[in-house]
């Protein structure tokens, strides 16, 4: 088959601020209809590897290539940018920087009108791709008012628009409520039966399995370490890598010694259960004067508390969490922060108390290393040199970043980014961490081992954050809040609130397989744990 939709051949690529090669002789061919999931570490080189067939590389990206890309038998390096995109459409992990319209009918059509189609049309295949990702109701926002997840589908719909023979997907469910990520997931079959050719880049393996994608590429160390079907995968990976499901990782860590146990929080224990640190009194809050975002919002996070934010795209979860930092300030009601209303302390204040990792990573991260990222908030605080000499130094290794110091943060891969904006906040030693989808382009191995080290430092007495990954929150919540349409749903502990199927469903929460594992064993183990640890029960 001479014109096969995409042939990559001993691929190879190093940036020019690099030493070491990001990808390394990677070959393999894509047939039309094919869904092939790419998975493996963060930061080994699965991005590099979609900038290269995307023109990125060489073109954004500067560096040493060999090998070659050809899409339908013609060799793509000498094509311009204008002329891949008809024929590869890309959605990036990061759906801030793929967004630049100001409205979400701009946006969509943005690619199509410098295709310099005609009006009708480009209106009829807008309105085709809204239709297709179910999110037609926000063809006519202002695209700076939509949540993370609801920017991830507009940033789909106008690639869709655009009608490529292939599509590149960079991480797309990470943003998405684990309805809307199904959803997605049932849209890119849909496109690969019609003929596409998607190549899939994803940490939530268990999820995309559900799709029977035809092939699974597995990479380490920017390499092909697998490239075959689903059934031999999980004969060939790491079971602390990536994320099989839960029974088959019971399977495997039989035959490994038990997990250490980890001691949650040490920082709160022993202080009492005296004063709320934080509290919501009948909270409402709109970013526009006549539309309520949230609605009468009453909770106390005491010390000791590892909260997970549940709930759909749109739901009002960072709206909620941004008034605890005081980054907003109620329209009605008060938050009290140390039994301080925000609205008399400045951010910077309430800084030293509450420590917050934002969603995109790109909001957050300015610095030209990432030592002096993670510097940046301990000075301010006034921590004497030798301090954050030592806070950045644990920052880093509890991220596993630690020879990353010198590196500019936004050369990282964006898993990376994640990792140094969470390091940014722990160096800061603030009592409270919350933390706006932590887990988002991370790996297993990496989400599990930072989130252990986080509970055991022993500045924090409480931590709050919001996740679509009920994974997280079964593994790590000693308490869960659902939040839907600005309201509080439903707030209790891990086995009370995620044993009702049915009010998961109506917050488009969808059970994994290891909280239907755990539920199921709770009444022999009392408690919700992670795989590993079910093994030797």
């Amino acid at each position: 088959m001479p014109n096969l939709p995409l042939v990559v051949e001993n691929l190879s690529f190093r940036y020019r601020d690099r030493q070491e090669t990001a990808i390394r002789n990677i070959s393999f061919e894509a047939k039309p209809g094919d869904v092939l999931l790419i998975a493996g570490a963060s930061g080994c080189g699965k991005t590099t590897l979609i900038r290269c067939i995307n023109g990125l590389i060489p073109r954004s990206y500067k560096g040493e290539m060999t090998g070659s890309v050809r899409v339908f038998g013609e060799d793509t390096s000498t094509w311009k940018l204008a002329q891949i995109s008809q024929k590869i459409g890309t959605v990036l992990q990061d759906p801030e920087r793929q967004i630049l319209g100001t409205k979400v009918l701009n946006e969509v059509a943005f690619g199509l009108e410098n295709l310099g189609l005609p009006r009708e049309e480009i209106l009829e295949r807008v309105d085709e791709a809204l239709r297709l990702l179910k999110i037609f109701h926000l063809r006519e926002r202002e695209t700076f008012t939509l949540s993370g997840g609801e920017k991830q589908k507009v940033a789909l719909a106008g690639v869709l628009a655009m009608r490529p023979s292939i599509l590149l997907l960079d991480e797309p469910l990470a943003s998405l409520d684990p309805a809307s990520a199904l959803d997605a997931l049932d849209t890119a079959r849909f496109l690969a039966d019609q003929g596409m050719t998607i190549l899939m880049v994803e940490h939530r393996v268990e999820d995309v399995l559900r799709i029977q994608p035809e092939r699974v590429m597995f990479m380490s160390g920017g390499e092909i370490r697998y490239l075959g079907s689903l059934s031999g995968l999980s004969k060939v990976v790491n079971y602390r890598e990536v994320k099989l499901r839960a029974e088959e990782i019971v399977e495997r860590a039989k035959q490994d010694p038990p997990p250490a146990e980890i001691r949650i929080l040490p920082g709160a224990a022993g202080k009492g259960e005296s004063e709320a640190l934080v509290k919501f009194e009948d909270v409402a809050f709109g970013y526009e004067s006549d539309v309520e975002v949230l609605h009468g919002i009453n909770l106390e996070i005491r010390r000791g508390d590892v909260i997970a934010v549940l709930g759909p795209n749109g739901a009002g979860k960072t709206t909620f969490v941004k008034h605890a930092i005081g980054l907003l300030k109620p329209k009605k009601g008060r938050v009290l922060v140390n039994g301080r209303d925000t609205r008399e302390a400045s951010v910077a204040q309430i800084a030293s108390t509450l420590g917050y990792v934002f969603q995109s990573p790109s909001h957050m991260l300015f610095a030209p290393t990432v030592r002096e990222e993670l510097s940046f908030g301990p000075k301010n605080l006034h921590h004497s040199k030798e301090q954050i000499e030592q806070e950045v130094k644990e920052a880093l290794r509890i991220v596993n970043l630690s020879d990353k110091e010198q590196d500019p943060p936004l050369a990282l891969s964006f898993g990376q980014q994640k990792r140094v904006s969470i390091a940014a906040i722990l160096a800061m030693q603030s009592r409270i961490l919350v933390m706006d989808e932590p887990t988002a382009g991370q790996d297993y191995q990496n989400y599990m081992n930072f989130m252990d080290s986080i509970l055991q430092l022993p500045s924090f007495e409480a931590i709050l954050f919001i996740t679509h990954d009920v994974d997280l929150a079964v593994i790590y919540a000693n308490r869960v809040l659902i939040v839907n349409d600005g309201r509080l749903i439903a707030d209790g502990k891990p086995q009370d609130v995620l044993r009702d199927f049915d009010q998961l469903k109506a917050n488009r929460l969808v059970p994994t397989s290891l909280l239907a594992l755990n539920l199921e064993r709770f009444p022999a183990t009392g408690r919700f744990m992670r795989a590993e640890a079910l093994a030797h029960i």
